[in-house]
């Protein structure tokens, strides 16, 4: 937008804050007001264009140099400069050293008191002659723009801030770390840092690692790297939920009598399941506390039993076996086979 429509917005209240609000005051309003407004979230075409006037507004009043330029120009269009004509087409604006002294160094009389704007061909300026002094270019109204083609005596609107893309990378853990938690080693852009791997992490989880990701522009914040898990399957451990589950072989004598079985847990150390008699492949018993740990919680460590043959019973074995379904009475007619 060209400085010369400055004087028709009233930035300040387009964002809602005073006019001696801090940059901060600034940013924060403005983030609030993009938030409601933004056309991704708000499909409205009001909200569009309050998206817009926002945009425009924050442009401008973040900018410390462009915030002076403006409030030196809305002071001069509401009345806060004097005039009086001058010889030869002059024009004199003793009222501007206190308005632009801190932009002209004190005035371009040599007293601080006055400035002279000369026009061509005598009469009163144009706007846009005095607005072209803001920046360094007095009367470059009759070539180009100082500030690039196609906008006379406008400015170039700064580049917005653009946040930086994600990355995404694999892991591949063991069961065990997974279970337990894990700090891997990971390298972006040639820099090494490692990270943790919280108990509990499942297999196709992601996590997500802010900060990490490609490099913002213009002030725009960096993006996040995303670790995609990859767990090793075990063959004798598994998760649900918190819980670490299993296998726990027992014999068909143990499973008929019931029996105390000693096990190696996930760390190798021994535990001892009680299996209640009359269990079947299948029955799961629990030791409470014993699987993952998150935090002040735990998980259980739970044994499926899964009841074992030999794989090659003798004679005598055999008809011990047929004696005990003949001692089962009426249960083999139960199973639903």
């Amino acid at each position: 937008m060209a400085e010369n429509e400055w004087l028709t917005k009233d930035f300040y209240k387009v964002l809602g804050v005073s006019k001696d609000a801090s940059e901060s005051d600034i940013t924060k309003a403005y983030r609030k007001l993009a938030r409601q407004y933004h056309p991704d979230l708000n499909k409205t075409k009001e909200a569009e264009e309050k998206f817009k006037d926002i945009s425009e507004a924050y442009d401008v009043l973040s900018d410390k140099d462009q915030r002076q330029k403006y409030d030196a120009i809305r002071q001069f269009g509401m009345g806060g400069a004097r005039f009086a004509g001058g010889g030869a087409g002059g024009f004199d604006g003793a009222g501007f050293s206190d308005i632009f002294g801190s932009m002209f160094g004190g005035g371009a009389g040599g007293n601080g008191s006055r400035i002279r704007f000369q026009t061509q061909g005598g009469g009163q300026p144009n706007l846009n002659d005095i607005f072209s002094m803001f920046g360094g270019a007095a009367g470059a109204g009759q070539g180009g723009s100082p500030y690039g083609a196609g906008s006379q005596y406008g400015y170039e609107q700064p580049p917005r801030p653009e946040d930086g893309e994600d990355r995404n990378s694999k892991i591949n853990l063991t069961f065990r770390q997974a279970v337990k938690g894990a700090t891997v080693s990971l390298s972006v852009d040639g820099k090494k840092f490692k990270a943790h791997v919280p108990a509990g992490v499942k297999d196709g989880q992601k996590i997500k690692l802010a900060g990490k990701g490609k490099p913002g522009r213009n002030g725009g914040k960096t993006g996040d790297l995303y670790l995609n898990v990859s767990v090793a399957h075990d063959p004798r451990f598994s998760m649900r939920g918190n819980d670490i589950v299993m296998t726990l072989p027992v014999t068909v004598g143990e499973a008929v009598g019931g029996a105390k079985i000693e096990v190696l847990d996930i760390d190798g150390n021994p535990v001892t399941f009680k299996v209640p008699a009359g269990s079947s492949s299948g029955s799961e018993v629990t030791i409470p506390g014993k699987g993952v740990q998150t935090g002040n919680r735990s998980g259980d460590l739970i044994g499926r039993v899964e009841i074992h043959v030999p794989a090659k019973p003798g004679l005598g074995l055999k008809r011990m076996a047929k004696e005990f379904d003949k001692e089962s009475g009426d249960f083999v007619g139960t199973l639903n086979r």
